[in-house]
């Protein structure tokens, strides 16, 4: 391969890792943004906590539990290849990954991907869960669960052999990170003053919409190198075919929440508009290589439609989530998932009964040990904080510090 070719795939990799570690900010920002301002420390600590660590969790075990190396015999379910990230021979070259990129560069684009499923859940928990109890759980879910799932397609693993596509996470981030979610919210019950007596949900407003808007913003701007980077090259045609199919079924699941919502509920919600964003977003993610403009636009159109009734699900089940994390993240991650063998140059019965199996899966190991881990840690040390502390505010009790001191706290 010519040395500038190498040379430039590697530049747009460590770009897209960029991208993706921004993310991070807008995540940051939208989950702030919707919720009560007496908690915005809690909901930055728990962020960064997700990064840090994370990072470190996937340098100490992580990367070579997702990428062990299987072989002709493995079960392709489970195999290490040993602590820490020494480069093999090679992995500075052309040699290694095609000439995509180094091994340096691939796991940091990797290790980008690992803290992104316990920020979903970070959002879907605010405002009550105690923050040890949180803590402990990103150590366990982010250094062993999501490594294990994520070896099962992009590890070469047992799913990739049936056929099973995932291009950059609908399924292996999204809706790892929104099963957690799921469980972690019907554990620990809804915030006080969600619902009322008469069982109808009532709204909590968030204390900065301006601050999500601006979040969801850099997410769709970090998209770009979440699934652009996925490519794992430069790859001129491929590449730009990504981010315009990333971008259009944005734009589409917009449009389409606030569409549906407008119709419903007579009112131009703009949270409902920023989620129909995100759900486009994750929707497409499975599948970007593989669509043309027009089939990004009818994804994207219908993952905003599935904001709008997954968003009345969750209140009418009586589950609690601030954000609406599990809408966008797992039911729009699913969507995305099934919509390869729907659309596109794989679509198919097959192909989206291979895609089912796939999410089924994920979706009951994912369950199972969210059930497992935070049931021990409900049982062993509580999720939930007090009634005094989640009125009064996480950031006083759990900080000691207020995010906006010149102002009342409220």
């Amino acid at each position: 391969m010519d040395a500038g070719l190498f040379t430039a795939n590697n530049v747009w990799m460590m770009l897209a890792t960029a991208l993706v570690f921004f993310m991070h900010t807008g995540f940051a920002f939208l989950e702030i943004g919707l919720t009560r301002q007496k908690n915005t420390i809690n909901i930055l600590f728990k962020n960064i906590f997700i990064i840090t660590v994370g990072l470190l969790l996937y340098y100490a075990w992580g990367f070579n539990l997702m990428y062990p190396g299987f072989e002709d015999g493995d079960s392709g379910f489970l195999k290490f290849a040993g602590f820490g990230i020494g480069a093999p021979d090679g992995g500075m070259t052309p040699d290694y990954a095609d000439g995509g990129y180094t091994w340096w560069t691939d796991f940091l684009f990797q290790g980008m991907f690992a803290a992104t499923a316990a920020t979903i859940v970070s959002g879907a928990v605010a405002e009550r869960i105690k923050i040890g109890s949180f803590m402990i759980f990103t150590v366990i879910y982010v250094g062993l669960v999501y490594p294990i799932v994520g070896a099962w397609k992009w590890g070469g693993g047992f799913l990739d052999s049936w056929g099973f596509y995932d291009f950059a996470g609908s399924t292996l981030v999204h809706s790892v990170g929104g099963w957690a979610a799921l469980v972690a919210i019907a554990l620990l019950g809804a915030r006080i003053g969600k619902f009322g007596d008469d069982g109808k949900p009532k709204a909590i407003p968030g204390h900065s919409i301006p601050m999500a808007t601006a979040g969801v913003l850099i997410l769709w701007l970090g998209w770009f190198g979440f699934n652009g980077g996925s490519v794992l090259s430069a790859d001129p045609e491929l590449t730009s075919l990504v981010l315009v199919t990333t971008c259009l079924a944005a734009a589409a699941g917009g449009v389409g929440a606030f569409f549906l919502s407008t119709v419903l509920y007579k009112n131009l919600d703009l949270t409902m508009f920023l989620n129909g964003i995100l759900g486009g977003l994750v929707g497409i993610t499975a599948g970007a290589d593989l669509m043309s403009p027009n089939e990004a636009v009818v994804i994207g159109f219908i993952a905003g439609l599935i904001i709008v009734g997954g968003v009345a699900l969750i209140d009418k089940l009586k589950l609690d989530d601030p954000v609406g994390a599990v809408t966008v993240h797992l039911i729009c991650g699913i969507w995305g998932t099934l919509a390869v063998g729907i659309f596109g140059s794989m679509a198919g019965g097959g192909q989206f009964m291979t895609q089912l199996y796939g999410v089924l899966i994920i979706g009951a190991f994912c369950v199972v040990t969210s059930l497992i881990i935070l049931g021990a840690l409900k049982a062993i040390m509580g999720l939930r904080v007090s009634k005094e502390e989640e009125v009064e505010g996480l950031d006083l009790h759990e900080h000691g510090m207020d995010a906006y001191p010149d102002f009342t706290n409220d």
